[in-house]
């Protein structure tokens, strides 16, 4: 991509290239921070988020107001530009706002938004409410530059035979037949069914999803949407794709649909791949939080019932046998990563002898890398593995490599 330059040292200024993920920019601005104290990059960033944090891609005005807080960014880092020499993280703060605004064909001279923004409340609107309530509620605090607070967010996925990950990253994979809920809770139910994959094997997939968004006054009243095995509809169950703060977005039909309900911030991916059905959700923590007692029974929030599990506490036992061996080289192909992904997917090819659980695999991690809002909590290994011994030692000499390529870069510049 166009931001591949700017990233060799510092990775924030990559995540510029996605709209969708502006929240998260900058997430590692800390990195290389050696030079001066005056630089106000950091600042800048700040501002740039809250300027953009609100905006919604398929609402109207979104490329009018994101160009004028580039142009705003920019000009930031023009003010900040003379303290900010040798600041890594600062010229790739400028190398991606050149980028983006090339991509989004936003021109260098025109309007910025005010230097503090009035916050207007869009009640259909999860991030604008979040954001219009933490600015009144801190009126007359002073940050000195740490910016809003974002909303907390949680990721559970379901995939494959079928494994697990729920919302504190606990990875299961459990047997499960039958109708269960994975979110029970004010605002969003979601119920998987499993069906046997193998004769005589307690091994389940997913055939069936329901999810159910539940009235929120003034946005929605009450909306189903089921899948099931060669049925992705584009649509609820009475017809509708989009009202108001809630609609689906079919991005191969058939294969691959999501479901959007900005009203409470949540994004839900189901894809099929072979004869069944994958999911990943993204919740915000405080409405996934609100529930009562006679919805405790919720596999995304509490796991999978001990009885219920294949695992041995997240270990999945693989032979060393012919069969395993060709089984990983196989998911080798789409799994470049030796992580907890790799090892279910050798897992249920071992069981199944299905290649499209290849596929269920690669998929999963894809769509947990586009909505797990904690990058450094993306890979977990297996329990006993060798990447689970070596992972924390390479993060330390990356880091380490990190550090010196930074100095040498600002000595030599």
């Amino acid at each position: 991509t166009g931001m591949g330059r700017a990233g060799c040292c510092c990775r924030g200024a990559e995540r510029l290239a996605s709209p969708s993920v502006v929240s998260l920019i900058f997430s590692r601005t800390g990195d290389c921070q050696l030079a001066t104290s005056q630089c106000r990059i950091q600042r800048c960033t700040t501002d740039f988020v809250s300027l953009t944090s609100h905006l919604t891609p398929v609402v109207d005005g979104f490329h009018i107001e994101f160009c004028k807080a580039l142009r705003a960014y920019s000009a930031c880092t023009q003010r900040t530009a003379k303290a900010c020499r040798g600041d890594l993280v600062f010229h790739s703060a400028v190398l991606g706002i050149s980028d983006l605004m090339s991509q989004r064909n936003c021109s260098r001279d025109g309007p910025t938004p005010s230097a503090h923004p009035e916050v207007h409340l869009e009640p259909c609107n999860y991030h604008s409410r979040t954001q219009h309530t933490h600015t009144h509620s801190h009126t007359h605090s002073h940050s000195h530059g740490h910016g809003r607070s974002r909303p907390g967010y949680l990721f559970c996925g379901l995939f494959g035979d079928p494994h697990l990950r729920t919302f504190k990253d606990s990875f299961q994979t459990c047997k499960v037949e039958g109708a269960w809920p994975l979110i029970d809770n004010d605002y969003l139910s979601v119920q998987v069914t499993n069906v046997p994959v193998v004769p005589g094997s307690s091994a389940t997939a997913t055939n069936k999803i329901t999810i159910i968004f539940k009235p929120y006054e003034g946005c929605t009243d009450q909306r189903v949407y089921q899948a099931v095995t060669d049925s992705l509809p584009a649509a609820f169950d009475d017809g509708t794709v989009s009202i108001r703060a809630l609609w689906i977005s079919e991005r191969s039909p058939g294969r691959h649909v999501e479901l959007h309900a900005g009203y409470i911030g949540v994004t839900v991916i189901i894809r099929q791949v072979g004869r069944y059905l994958t999911l990943a959700v993204r919740i915000p923590e405080e409405l996934a939080q609100a529930y009562d007692d006679t919805q405790d029974l919720q596999l995304c929030l509490n796991g999978c019932p001990s009885s219920e599990r294949i695992d041995h506490s997240g270990h999945l036992p693989l032979p060393l046998s012919p069969p395993a061996l060709e089984a990983k080289e196989r998911c080798s192909e789409q799994l470049e990563v030796l992580d907890i992904y790799f090892h279910s997917c050798v897992f249920d090819l071992l069981t199944t002898g299905d290649p499209n659980f290849t596929l269920a695999a690669h998929s999963a991690q894809k769509d947990m890398e586009n909505l797990h809002p904690h990058r450094d909590r993306w890979r977990i290994y297996p329990r006993g593995s060798a990447a689970s011994f070596f992972y924390s030692d390479s993060q330390l000499i990356k880091k380490l490599a990190l550090l010196l390529l930074c100095t040498l870069s600002i000595v030599f510049m």
